[in-house]
């Protein structure tokens, strides 16, 4: 059965360059340009509503009609604006069905993870997966069991599943999803005051005049006690 595809709505585009791309969006459209190895690329336009809802079909390939024949598609780059974040400008590469594609498919997690469970925080290191493939074979996303997930334990690329059309091309031992134990909240250090010693009137005393009031009165002791044993 032939797979169905989201016909993306196009528009051959004459006018190139900064100018005519402002204009274009001026107009509701998106600029952008179609292009398939060893071949002339293509200058195109999309109308910007149309196109929004294309891309939130969750299709990764799509289907276009140029020169009265159809085309086969996926979109290789979108370009934000810094500011705004709306979309300025749209690179389609053309594919073939008979061909392998290289793309990345969102991952997503199912289940309820033990060590989250227990208190535990849920970290995810990878969003995507590359992954080679027939185009009609392009998964919407690619999914990961978590429930056996543990404190302080890991899951990496290699502990996910694909139909054996797919071929996982991001590194197999790169972590996808952990769980960490909760941050312990350091206590506040309190200061405590030192105790201020005061002198008849009220007045601070420091360290090195206590111990100085404090000889005097020593040596006269040891005075005292020599002139009494000098008596005896």
């Amino acid at each position: 059965m032939t797979p169905q595809y989201k016909y993306l709505e196009t528009i051959k585009r004459t006018t190139v360059g900064s100018k005519g791309a402002k204009v274009l969006r001026q107009e509701g459209k998106i600029p952008g340009i179609f292009y398939y190895k060893g071949e002339e690329s293509i200058n195109l336009s999309f109308d910007r509503k149309t196109f929004l809802k294309s891309l939130h079909s969750g299709g990764h390939i799509f289907e276009l009609e140029l020169d009265g024949n159809k085309q086969y598609a996926m979109i290789k780059e979108v370009q934000y604006h810094p500011i705004t974040d709306e979309i300025i400008h749209i690179d389609l590469m053309r594919v073939r069905r008979e061909e392998k594609i290289t793309i990345s498919v969102p991952i997503t997690f199912v289940g309820e993870s033990i060590g989250v469970n227990e208190g535990g925080v849920m970290m995810q290191s990878l969003t995507s997966l590359e992954v080679s493939c027939l185009p009609e074979n392009v998964p919407e996303q690619v999914t990961i069991d978590i429930t056996e997930l543990e404190m302080s334990s890991s899951l990496t690329v290699a502990d996910i599943s694909v139909s054996k059309e797919l071929d996982i091309l991001t590194l197999i031992d790169l972590t996808v999803v952990s769980v960490q134990p909760p941050k312990e909240e350091e206590e506040p250090v309190v200061e405590v005051e030192e105790e201020v010693l005061l002198d008849e009137e009220g007045v601070p005393i420091e360290a090195g005049e206590a111990e100085d009031d404090e000889k005097p009165a020593a040596e006269g002791d040891d005075a005292s006690q020599g002139k009494k044993a000098a008596s005896e």
